[in-house]
């Protein structure tokens, strides 16, 4: 029997609060402002979450992690994404892989996109990769309001 393969897109956006930990790609940026959200503002996973539980119809992070379910206020992207890894686990979903692009001029991503990389990849036992860049100006995240996050995934259905 041949695998079929298939594809998710998300998209998140949070714009930059006042005081408070900037967590993005499930790391802390000291210095960098905190990301505001009704669960810990992590663009990045966020968009994860959407696009692996788009590839599977399973839904959205409204869905599965909605401001009508008051037990994920607050809650950890890191600990979201595991959720969403159990749910497509208990499924008979595998991740092939995941694609990630952060738009925004801070955090700078660079300095620590192998980290992201290897944290995103373990906690979903596949490859992950991030790439960032800047609007040059343009846009909410070109003034430096908040950033957005685009992910695709590619799951192999059972």
């Amino acid at each position: 029997m041949i695998s079929q393969l298939r594809t998710g897109v998300g998209i998140d956006a949070h714009q930059f609060g006042d005081a408070g930990p900037c967590l993005l790609a499930g790391l802390e940026w000291p210095g960098a402002r905190r990301l505001v959200g009704h669960s810990d503002g992590d663009a990045a996973i966020h968009a994860i979450c959407d696009a692996l539980l788009s590839a599977t119809q399973m839904g959205d992070v409204g869905t599965v992690f909605g401001t009508d379910k008051p037990e994920w206020a607050g809650a950890s992207g890191v600990k979201m994404l595991a959720y969403v890894n159990e749910l497509l686990t208990a499924k008979n979903f595998s991740i092939n892989n995941v694609s990630v692009v952060i738009v925004g001029n801070e955090p700078r991503i660079g300095v620590r996109r192998l980290e992201a990389q290897e944290l995103l990849s373990q906690i979903l036992s596949a490859p992950v990769s991030i790439s960032a860049t800047t609007t040059d100006g343009m846009g909410f995240t070109g003034r430096g309001e908040g950033v957005s996050v685009t992910a695709t995934a590619l799951v192999v259905a059972p």
